[in-house]
């Protein structure tokens, strides 16, 4: 079956909750994109056996909670053709061998333009995963304009796996954007951390969120510089946690709500509740391929409204300016 063409909705029977779960969420809809899959007995998972059948499978099931977070957005592919054993790389543009369906958008750089993927759709979704993407990253903002973006990310990333460590950090940083009146949510990243989500009204522009986020991240460091750090290079954080705020820059990119993370045991960035974090019952590789069906039958789609809390960062500004 190596090099035939399958509907996306196959899966191997060596996994049976995740078959279970795929076929059950199947739809004639979904059948009817399933072409765009080739080679899905390619594994892209050596130390799991997952294949890339199993992977298209997974994206296909998820797609009705995942496309709404994808929406307008550009996408960086992450690519791994030869599987997570080998190289991978990161594209972003497809002006080339890609098909005319395929929705894009032109973003200007400094020597010309880029025309990033948008998935506006399960046969984008699907279409971006055959070419054997295992994680989308995606921009704060969205199409039409990318310069007003509608979330504000905050990624905390440990230096070592420290769960606990991070949890308390995650904790710390809702209580001081709390401060700032500004709700937030929270996901797995599916690596060493978790990114903190503050939704926005779509009407700051990206480089004064991108100032406000380096303000808290400063703020935020400053309360605790023995366990908090700001520093880019990794020899300088001295095992702290760095605080990311650089996710909020123009054509900057984090790993989109439900996207599976090129690791061993295919760990998804998934959200979750902060009573999860607060009880430490969620760590940053707790969610994976093989049981987000479980995940999302229980608890749907955590971040559902989001979308419509999102804040004007006004006032937050002026609080900031008197904490600091």
């Amino acid at each position: 079956m190596g090099s035939s063409v399958i509907r996306a909705s196959w899966v191997s029977g060596r996994t049976k909750t995740r078959a279970m779960w795929f076929e059950s969420n199947r739809t004639d809809r979904a059948r009817t994109l399933g072409r765009v899959i080739t080679h899905p007995d390619k594994v892209l998972f050596p130390d799991d056996g997952i294949t890339k059948g199993e992977l298209a499978a997974y994206y296909e099931a998820i797609a009705p909670v995942m496309l709404p977070h994808l929406h307008g957005r550009p996408v960086t592919m992450e690519r791994y053709p030869a599987g997570i054993g080998r190289q991978g790389f990161w594209q972003k543009d497809v002006s080339k061998g890609f098909p005319e369906w395929l929705q894009r958008v032109k973003v200007p750089k400094k020597d010309g333009v880029v025309h990033h993927p948008i998935v506006t759709d399960t046969r984008s979704l699907l279409w971006i995963t055959n070419q054997n993407t295992i994680t989308q990253h995606v921009w704060i903002s969205r199409v039409p304009d990318l310069n007003y973006p509608d979330v504000c990310v905050f990624d905390l990333d440990p230096s070592k796996d420290d769960p606990a460590a991070v949890r308390a950090a995650a904790i710390e940083l809702r209580d001081l954007l709390d401060e700032l009146t500004l709700p937030c949510w929270i996901k797995t990243t599916g690596s060493k951390g978790f990114h903190i989500v503050v939704p926005l009204d779509g009407k700051t522009h990206i480089s004064h969120v991108a100032r406000f986020a380096n303000a808290v991240g400063t703020l935020f460091v400053s309360r605790a510089p023995d366990r908090l750090t700001q520093e880019f290079s990794k020899k300088d954080r001295r095992g702290r946690i760095y605080v990311d705020t650089g996710r909020n820059g123009y054509s900057a990119t984090f790993a989109a709500a439900y996207t599976v993370r090129a690791k061993r045991g295919a760990p998804v960035s998934a959200p979750c509740t902060w009573e999860e974090i607060e009880r430490g019952k969620v760590e940053p590789v707790t969610f994976t391929l093989s049981n987000m069906p479980a995940r999302i039958k229980k608890v749907g789609d955590l971040w559902a409204d989001m979308k419509r809390r999102g804040r004007s960062l006004k006032r937050p500004i002026q609080l900031l300016a008197r904490l600091k």
